[in-house]
């Protein structure tokens, strides 16, 4: 898919009613957890915003990754959108994922053409709300990447997101014994599950709708 197809494509789908909790559902892993719909919880949780960014590379569409290092936290070793929490000194969830994002992997805020947002995602386990930011530029990034925060950068294809092929399934085994039953997508043998994956069951239903 072509960059510009696809921006025109979101420009146009982002101003109305989003598939948000129905989308989100699709990926959910292990049985549906209610509490991420609460919105009370949600009105308290911490936020945080991630960018969603779309360029042009061999004349196809990408989003890039990051995969984090294994610490033991929540969140270890995962793979999620470049992002982080909000700051008092942030003015909005857009600068947020911005700020994040050239920390990360040296995205240049001057670049980053906002096109709108996906819907807010709570996270129980962190007691964070997500906010995912959609963009694009017109230059491919010269990534440079931030080895404290991030493991590894992984560009991803569009037109691989939304092949049908891409949606698996698996048991996750965590140290402490705990299995965990979930969707995930298949991004070059890497397993991209949780919100990350429930963010991207969003977007993808958005293009290919």
């Amino acid at each position: 898919m072509k960059l510009n197809e696809l921006v025109d494509k979101l420009e146009a789908k982002l101003v109305g009613p989003l598939p948000g909790p129905e989308a989100h559902r699709l990926m959910m892993p292990g049985e549906i957890n209610t509490s991420r719909f609460d919105k009370e919880k949600m009105a308290k949780a911490r936020l945080s915003g991630v960018l969603i960014l779309f360029y042009e590379k061999n004349g196809e569409a990408f989003i890039p990754l990051t995969q984090r290092h294994e610490y033991g936290g929540t969140h270890s070793g995962q793979i999620s959108f470049p992002g982080g929490k909000w700051e008092e000194t942030d003015p909005d969830l857009i600068y947020t994922a911005k700020r994040e994002a050239n920390e990360e992997i040296g995205v240049l805020y001057e670049e980053v053409n906002v096109i709108g947002q996906l819907s807010d995602l709570f996270i129980p386990p962190s007691n964070f709300k997500v906010t995912p930011v959609v963009s694009f530029t017109e230059n491919q990034p010269q990534f440079e990447i931030d080895t404290y925060e991030v493991k590894e950068l992984i560009e991803v294809p569009v037109s691989h997101l939304i092949e049908e092929t891409t949606v698996k399934q698996t048991v996750i085994t965590f140290a402490n014994g705990y299995t965990l039953n979930t969707p995930y997508f298949d991004v070059e043998g890497r397993i991209v599950w949780g919100a990350t994956a429930m963010m991207l069951s969003e977007l993808k239903s958005i293009i290919i709708s």
